[in-house]
């Protein structure tokens, strides 16, 4: 059987109709629909192309807003600007997460600079609510221009397999740059799922509501509120130890060592195609909402780099600025080296990983699961970095590099006379990383707290996390 067969075609819905799927049954209550017109019908469409409204997502009061595409293509003039930002006050006035539905052509040509104003009034409301309320944003079908930038300072945004974003569209690119291109090829999902500009991709509008009512569920209603908590559910491995080679050297899906900590099907990995060397995702831990930073091996051996330190950088960032408690799993052997990425700015990007960490006020606990080098051992939130708890699993190890270059270094002249280097070299390495690189080491001069069995992660995250929120006093949870 064909995977066309199989596979749903994707369903398209109305504005009011995103709205509704996504809000709980009946809690839908619109406020504005910029129209002067007869009170709005239960299925009509609004007279200038957007819906605002309130409603609940599992009992939790949210902001929301849809714009109509079947209306002068979804473009954005004064009263629809204005609608768009009565929703993001009500949301900055009630302290509630906002999810807006984008589908839009840009700015209304009929109108002018009156539209283009209107964008900029959308934008420094966005601006301000980032930190206060979490604001998603949903990307329906194409959107150009201000229906792009609009979603970008937003903190999470998600799109449909049919959406396109591109602040020019084929059309412009064709005229100005001789270059023809499909609305796919320029802006689609493929396109930003892999450049970090969008965060969620998902098959189709009823996907995306449910997504979103999933996203809601690991987030505060504002920044000074508590995390939602749910039933706690044991992890679907016994064991994260059991996912991971001894051997420094084999690489494993991170993922799945993350199965053995967090609770079952918790995970909800967020960016997963953009920078795959490192997962970022939220996750709970006995029912906890946390966020997860991990090292992948399975991707260019979990190295740092450019795209990497941008990614890890913005989920701590995101998890700072609403509570959301960090769980930090190393296994990197140290940033990537080369021109490529030296003139792709890993310097500056490597520095925003660790500014995030050094400046993140949430409980942050660190746990090494096979090995930490080098600068990278610093940049994934080491103590002396500001770590709450380090944790070291038997058998990892961490330094400045492994332990065969360092002796190709330290012993270079050794090496260079040696009658058998191979084994000289073999020798040299193993007593250099018992010296310097295990994990009692590392404890032994108080880097690491505590060096534990891969069994005991879970038990000693829940102990954690429960007495550093206890800390933290009246943010913690719901």
């Amino acid at each position: 059987m064909s995977i066309a067969t199989i596979v749903e075609p994707a369903r398209r819905l109305s504005p009011l109709d995103r709205l509704e799927l996504l809000c709980d049954a009946g809690s839908l209550e619109i406020v504005r629909s910029a129209v002067m017109s007869p009170k709005l019908g239960s299925r009509a469409k609004p007279g200038d192309g957007v819906i605002g409204a309130m409603g609940r997502v599992d009992g939790r009061p949210v902001a929301c807003y849809a714009q109509d595409v079947s209306f002068l293509g979804g473009s954005l003039g004064a009263a629809h600007a204005d609608t768009i930002g009565r929703v993001l006050q009500l949301a900055g006035r009630a302290r509630v997460p906002v999810v807006g539905f984008i589908e839009s052509g840009g700015a209304r040509m009929q109108e002018g600079t009156a539209a283009l104003a209107g964008y900029a009034r959308i934008f420094r409301q966005n601006v301000a609510l980032n930190g206060v309320v979490p604001q998603i944003s949903i990307i329906g079908g194409l959107s150009a221009g201000g229906g792009c930038y609009s979603p970008a300072l937003t903190d999470f945004v998600m799109m449909t397999e049919s959406a396109a974003m591109f602040l020019t569209g084929p059309g412009v690119v064709r005229d100005v740059m001789g270059e023809d291109v499909s609305a796919a090829e320029l802006g689609g999902y493929k396109v930003h799922e892999r450049n970090g500009v969008t965060d969620l991709v998902v098959h189709d509008d009823e996907a995306a509501a449910l997504l979103a009512r999933q996203l809601l569920g690991y987030l505060p209603q504002h920044a000074d509120a508590g995390l939602p908590r749910t039933l706690a559910l044991e992890p679907s491995l016994a064991d994260p130890g059991a996912a991971v080679p001894s051997d420094p050297r084999q690489v494993y899906d991170v993922r799945s060592a993350i199965a053995g900590i967090v609770d079952a099907d918790s995970l909800l990995e967020i960016a997963p195609r953009w920078a795959r060397s490192i997962v970022t995702g939220f996750a709970r831990i006995d029912g906890r909402p946390v966020g997860v930073v991990a090292n992948q091996p399975r991707y260019m051996g979990g190295v740092l780099d450019a795209d990497s330190s941008q990614k890890g950088a913005r989920f701590v960032e995101t998890c700072d600025r609403y509570g959301i408690p960090l769980v930090v799993l190393v296994d990197t052997p140290g940033f990537m080296p080369g021109t490529r990425q030296e003139q792709a700015g890993v310097i500056r990007h490597g520095a925003t990983l660790v500014r995030a960490f050094a400046s993140a006020t949430v409980p942050k606990v660190t746990v090494v699961l096979r090995k930490a080098y080098g600068g990278a051992y610093i940049t994934m939130n080491s103590k002396d970095l500001g770590a709450d708890l380090v944790l070291a699993w038997d058998g990892a190890q961490i330094g400045v590099m492994g332990a065969q270059p360092a002796v190709g270094i330290i012993h270079r002249r050794e090496l260079a006379a040696a009658t058998d280097p191979i084994a000289e070299r073999d020798a040299l390495a193993a007593a250099y990383a018992e010296e310097h690189l295990g994990a009692a080491v590392a404890a032994a001069g108080g880097f690491v707290d505590e060096v534990i069995e891969p069994h005991e992660t879970r038990r000693r995250l829940v102990w954690a996390f429960g007495a550093l929120d206890e800390r933290r006093g009246p943010r913690g949870l719901a």
